[in-house]
């Protein structure tokens, strides 16, 4: 008799529990990295494009197929396909990746949530050197909040290959954040409630790609998640609230991420000036007041010719100050939720209350997407009857989150933070392009579109109308496949890849080369995931005629 399957308590419980996955660090971060690096506000039309043609038709698609499957991803799509098991396979490999790097953003958010009860805040001013005679050299060369990220925290070293030991303070931090999901997993189902870019291909291989990271699709959490419904349940409905909620939720994160950023850039300009006056005023005792922001300039001119010589020696301690310098420079991924939101509330009356109330916040969406991913791997092998029959499922979640949380010490090296880019960057991408087509394709033509039709019609009482079946397809399958060649013809094209490095003696960034053996973790992560989807059609077809002709032979 089949084990009776544990049902969300209402509908709301269920779509509180998918914004909770989708709504996460990515909407804080990420998208408004990627709204800054390809043409501002004229990302918003590839993302909505895709938003339209992929984002909520394969959300509908995902939540139906595991509605009406009652599967996680494996069974789900074995179901449709014993040549499918690869797919689900590959799901629950991507999200295996994404939640070893992922849930090292919460150990940073538990890290600086504990010196938010500092006063003054730890990364609100620069330490003094080890003389007391001015500040610290690599924090004087940037800013406070820069130095407390990449020293403080990080402890980056200078580049990938020196990889350093573990920072004891962040591997607690990451331990004490995979108890927390530990715990919450426990309690079960119920807990997880620049207009010219657009001719750029990245422009829209990355509005794709933030589409299927933000609500999640191809992961398999998804489909978890919808296996726990009642048959009947509005999945179509649901998909379209929670489409319109994230991307809301990403549009205004960056409303607020770029109020941040412009004061960030006027602050550090208008100091930049001030240091620059009194550096001045000071060296060729000059009146109070004689050197103001507006005859800066002239003022340089001036002494550049009346004192050439002395003008000369100070020449390197003389910033070139820019606000259009201050407005290009890019933080990315993880430092803007950082660095750019500790700038902010370093300047705010209270400071200790907004850093506490901002980080955990960011605990509340790292965790709850955190829930969706390890949901996504549980699911799966909670369902299988051999591990089902001989562990609990408080033994799997605990199996799970251990094997998470120890290879992702790694994380917490001097060089994690570029491994933590690695997976970021490449674990999932091309993954996850692979494996929605392959959905698509396999609901379409596979599975066949009027079944599926029909499997609608008997859950929700009618069948979908003629957009829903035009993306599924055609629309959504061929963008994909664009996406596919677009991709491959600009890794063509760039020849290398390229991380950013630390360089404490510049305080700042500079651009270095992929060693060989990071290029080779690389390599094995995009093929450790797509590998799965052809070897589980290859293992299932020998299987088959294995059995034929053994049945032949008796």
């Amino acid at each position: 008799m089949e084990k009776s399957r544990p049902l969300w308590d209402n509908p709301l419980q269920f779509v509180f529990a998918c914004i909770s996955y989708a709504v996460g660090l990515g909407n804080v971060w990420r998208f408004p990295y990627l709204c800054q690096t390809y043409g501002g506000g004229g990302f918003l039309i590839p993302y909505i494009i895709m938003l339209i043609v992929e984002g909520m038709p394969l959300l509908y698609l995902e939540l139906a197929v595991g509605q009406h499957m009652r599967q996680g991803s494996i069974g789900a799509w074995k179901i449709i396909s014993p040549y499918l098991s690869g797919v689900g396979i590959a799901s629950v490999v991507v999200s295996f990746f994404l939640s070893m790097y992922y849930n090292v953003i919460n150990a940073w958010a538990f890290w600086y949530l504990f010196n938010s009860f500092q006063d003054p805040l730890p990364w609100a001013n620069c330490p003094l050197n080890s003389n007391h005679t001015g500040y610290d050299e690599e924090c004087a060369k940037t800013s406070s909040t820069q130095y407390f990220w990449y020293r403080k925290t990080l402890n980056i070293s200078p580049s990938i290959d020196e990889n350093g030991s573990i920072q004891w303070e962040q591997a607690v931090c990451l331990i004490l954040a995979w108890l927390l999901v530990y715990l919450c997993i426990l309690r079960g189902t119920e807990s997880t409630g620049k207009l010219e870019q657009l001719a750029n291909p990245k422009t829209w291989i990355n509005a794709a790609t933030q589409i299927f990271f933000s609500l999640g699709l191809g992961f398999g959490s998804l489909i978890a998640f919808a296996s726990y419904n009642k048959p009947n349940n509005n999945c179509e409905r649901h998909a379209i609230i929670v489409s319109l909620i994230n991307s809301s939720t990403s549009i205004f994160a960056s409303i607020v991420t770029f109020s941040i950023y412009g004061f960030k850039a006027t602050f550090n300009y208008e100091n930049c000036i001030s240091k620059v006056i009194l550096l001045l005023t000071n060296a060729f005792d000059l009146e109070e007041g004689a050197i103001t922001a507006d005859n800066l300039n002239s003022m340089k001119d001036y002494l550049t010719s009346v004192y050439p010589n002395e003008y000369a020696e100070l020449l390197p301690q003389i910033k070139n100050c820019s606000l259009e310098a201050e407005l290009d420079t890019a933080v990315q991924g993880t430092g803007l939720a950082f660095i750019l939101y500790s700038e902010a509330i370093k300047n705010m009356e209270v400071p200790q209350l907004y850093s506490v109330l901002y980080f955990i916040m960011l605990l509340t969406l790292g965790i709850g997407s955190m829930l969706g991913n390890i949901t996504a791997i549980i699911t799966p092998l909670t369902d299988s009857k051999f591990l089902s029959t001989h562990l609990p499922k408080e033994a799997i979640s605990g199996i799970v989150c251990f094997i998470n949380c120890i290879i992702g010490l790694v994380f917490t090296t001097k060089a994690g933070n570029y491994w933590f880019n690695i997976f970021n960057d490449y674990a999932a991408t091309l993954s996850l392009l692979l494996i929605v087509l392959v959905e698509t394709i396999a609901v379409c033509y596979i599975y066949g579109l009027r079944r599926f039709e029909d499997d609608l019609h008997l859950m929700l009482g009618h069948k979908p109308n003629w957009y829903w079946k035009i993306m599924w397809a055609f629309a959504s399958p061929v963008l994909i496949i664009s996406l596919f060649i677009f991709y491959l013809t600009d890794y063509i094209h760039t020849g290398t890849l390229q991380y950013q490095a630390w360089d404490a003696t510049q305080g700042q960034q500079v651009t270095k080369d992929y060693p060989s053996y990071a290029l080779a973790v690389i390599g094995l992560l995009v093929a450790a995931s797509t590998m799965c989807i052809p070897l589980g059609a290859l293992i299932t077809f020998v299987m088959k005629r294995l059995k034929r002709n053994v049945s032949t032979l008796e």
